[in-house]
């Protein structure tokens, strides 16, 4: 199949079992969440398939073929990550912190930039009017000419989305993309990655680590959920939220026990409503 497959993924450290035998799959074209309590394993995963860290067991596949990601390859392999910070030059601008994203797309040689030759000033303007496009989209060109330093984080935070995405990915890999945002921002979010899989002519496949379980339910075509390492769930928005696995892993509490409180709680909804 197209997309991204995770066959088995365990990783290990010394003692310390922080991903067991995972397994799950993201279609192409589609955004798929990874949820779970704090200490669950999701960035250890989304470190595994940005190659951050090497899995003690298991593979992974993409677009068909074994996958064995590296960090200086990702982009050129069709793979883009957002950091749970920003991760953004902060002594370049907003503009050229989104013009570094593009630089793979790139047209014009050593040679050409060194000397400044016409081709590489029309690349250079190619670049920046993409750089702006996105910006725009982002609602945040009116910073394009600030230093990243100066500013309000939540701006930062669109400022390196826009640079993950001028790269046009086919696999988009969002760590917390809504922290730091207001509720007035999140409506816009939503939109923007609901419509990510069919952005471009070449689909593009999303995944998202995130709290906002809102964001997370609206979003995502499916969902896994994982705690303590492990795969506890997976399935449609719908099918995670009645999984009393889930209601386990949050809560803590036993399935069984989870499974009686909602039966509980449905019974009392019905009393009341008579």
């Amino acid at each position: 199949m197209s997309g991204l497959v995770v066959n088995d993924i365990g990783v290990r450290f010394g003692g310390l079992v922080a991903l067991e035998s995972v397994s799950f799959e993201v279609p192409e074209a589609t955004v798929t969440g990874v949820i779970g309590p704090n200490g669950a394993g999701k960035t250890t995963l989304f470190n595994v398939i940005s190659g951050f860290v090497k899995p003690t067991n298991g593979s992974l596949m993409w677009e068909g073929k074994p996958f064995q990601p590296r960090p200086d390859r990702l982009v050129r392999q069709g793979v883009t990550r957002t950091l749970q910070g920003v991760g953004l030059f902060s002594h370049l601008t907003a503009l050229e912190n989104v013009m570094v994203g593009a630089a793979i797309t790139r047209k014009a040689g050593l040679t050409s930039s060194l000397f400044g030759l016409p081709r590489s000033d029309r690349d250079e303007a190619r670049l920046r009017a993409e750089a702006l496009e996105w910006l725009e989209r982002l609602g945040v060109a009116h910073v394009s000419g600030r230093v990243a330093a100066t500013l309000a984080y939540p701006v930062q935070k669109r400022v390196a989305l826009a640079r993950a995405l001028i790269s046009r990915p086919r696999l988009l890999m969002l760590d917390e993309p809504a922290g730091g945002l207001g509720a007035e921002d999140l409506g816009p979010l939503a939109d923007l990655i609901k419509a990510l899989p069919r952005e471009w002519d070449t689909p593009c496949s999303v995944m998202l680590v995130e709290h906002h379980m809102d964001l997370v339910m609206k979003v995502c075509d499916k969902v896994v959920v994982l705690d303590f390492g492990k795969c506890v769930a997976q399935g449609t928005p719908t099918e995670v939220q009645a999984d009393p696995a889930v209601a386990a892993a949050y809560l803590g509490a036993a399935p069984s026990a989870t499974s009686d409180i909602a039966a509980e709680a449905a019974a009392l909804n019905e009393e009341v409503g008579q």
